[in-house]
């Protein structure tokens, strides 16, 4: 099994500052790649920012510039430091993870998701 932890998410100004950690433990061979994505109530669930095991990063357009995420450190962890939130940053911020991991002789690939972090930006 494979477990997702995340933390930091809570209330921030616009215009403040928020860093989000999210990291993976369990039965892990290889980490793939992991990131952040954002949903709202009523809407899908949207690329925030990801990164591969190789450290190459993508960012959606809207958080560029103001959100940088981390490399995968040696404990399975990823954080995404934001700066310079907006109102339109209020979600829940789901981590994911692209996992391969060994059963038996048999290596298996899936993603998996952490349950989210709520973050809400006030004016």
């Amino acid at each position: 099994q494979v477990h997702l932890v995340e933390s930091g998410g809570g209330l921030v100004q616009a215009g403040g500052s928020l860093t989000l950690s999210c990291t993976a433990s369990g039965n892990i061979f290889r980490i793939n790649d992991m990131g952040w994505y954002r949903q709202t109530p009523g809407q899908r669930r949207e690329l925030v920012a990801t990164v591969t095991s190789r450290g190459i990063t993508n960012y959606a357009d809207s958080v560029k510039g103001r959100f940088t995420i981390s490399g995968i450190n040696a404990n399975n962890t990823i954080d995404l430091q934001m700066n310079s939130v907006e109102l339109q940053d209020t979600a829940v911020y789901h981590c994911h993870l692209g996992v391969t991991v060994l059963n038996g002789d048999q290596l298996h690939e899936f993603d998996t998701w952490g349950q989210g972090t709520q973050v809400t930006v006030s004016s």
